[in-house]
């Protein structure tokens, strides 16, 4: 199916009020043409829902995005690593359409290197469990559990061999 079949279908699923499907449509849209604009139309089934976040995320690139929309994206992303995540781009931003995708693509990817104290670039896919202190330390406690588990479970295996040993002698 084409990207203006698929967006016809959309157009025809919010008006008979199946957004849930309209919403199915357009993400696989996005996943398979990140950098198609049109495709990014998620905002407005998301402003259906009253999310403004969501709404701001999917409206990040456009020219006339709502200014409280972004913010509060921003206020849910405030890493811009998982800014970039949310974002869903793949590619330069200079295959951007548009010269203010381009800029907030550009923008966004200067702050996450300067987070990062490192380059980023768009294929990298940052993931944000690398790089925050709170989701590193969850890992390291998980491991230790996971560890202390282990440790446990061999010293019962032990204790049920010797005691079989036992009542078999």
């Amino acid at each position: 199916m084409t990207v203006g079949t698929t967006l016809v279908r959309v157009d025809a699923d919010l008006r008979a009020g199946r957004i849930p499907v309209a919403r199915q449509r357009l993400r696989g849209l996005v996943g398979s043409y990140p950098a198609d604009l049109t495709v990014r139309r998620l905002a407005e089934v998301y402003r259906l829902y009253g999310e403004p976040a969501e709404a701001g995320r999917w409206s990040y690139l456009d020219v006339d995005r709502d200014p409280d929309e972004a913010a509060a994206f921003e206020a849910r992303h405030p890493d811009p690593l998982d800014r970039m995540t949310a974002v869903a781009w793949r590619g330069p931003e200079e295959s951007a359409p548009t010269d203010t995708a381009r800029a907030r693509l550009a923008g966004l990817r200067a702050a996450a290197s300067a987070r990062a104290c490192r380059p980023i670039h768009w294929h990298d896919r940052p993931d944000r469990a690398e790089h925050t202190e709170q989701d590193d330390s969850t890992g390291t406690l998980f491991c230790a559990g996971l560890a202390l588990a282990g440790l446990a479970l061999l010293g019962f295996a032990t204790l049920g061999v010797v005691t079989f040993v036992r009542w078999w002698l």
